[in-house]
């Protein structure tokens, strides 16, 4: 049994795969640490010198001026301000993302992968269609070798 899953674990997806789950976990944090310590302050002072790790609301009595402080005394808060810290921690690591694997992608595109078929019309619909089909796609006519 053991010797079964060490054959499953070291076949090169799940080595793959292990990688990058820790790679994409480091790169989540240094993602983290862009937004909060570099760009949401930036933002916070454009926008008048704005904490948005203390823009909260309270769903209790009290009045306070940060989060912890709220937390501190007991009371529920709706921490908006984390929130779209998050919510920008997740589009710069989305994008980061993409941009990766479009660049991956184009490195491993095959030679003649784009190569479009052979098109032709079908004599009954005129709908353009790969030449190699038997049958129209569209109106399901049977079509015959010219």
């Amino acid at each position: 049994m053991f010797k079964e899953f060490k054959e499953f674990a070291m076949k090169g997806n799940m080595v793959s795969l292990a990688i990058g789950v820790v790679i994409g976990g480091a790169f989540s944090k240094i993602v983290t640490s862009l937004v909060n310590d570099i760009i949401m302050p930036l933002v916070g002072l454009l926008m008048g010198r704005v904490d948005f790790s203390n823009l909260f609301f309270t769903l209790g009595s009290g009045n306070f001026k940060t989060v912890q402080e709220a937390k501190d005394a007991g009371v529920a808060t709706v921490n908006y301000g984390i929130f779209i810290n998050n919510i920008i921690d997740f589009l710069i690591v989305a994008f980061s993302i993409f941009i990766i694997i479009q660049q991956i992608s184009k490195l491993t595109k095959k030679k003649g992968e784009n190569i479009v078929p052979d098109k032709k019309k079908c004599k009954y619909c005129y709908t353009e269609i790969n030449s190699q089909a038997t049958r129209c796609p569209n109106c399901t006519s049977e079509l015959k070798e010219n």
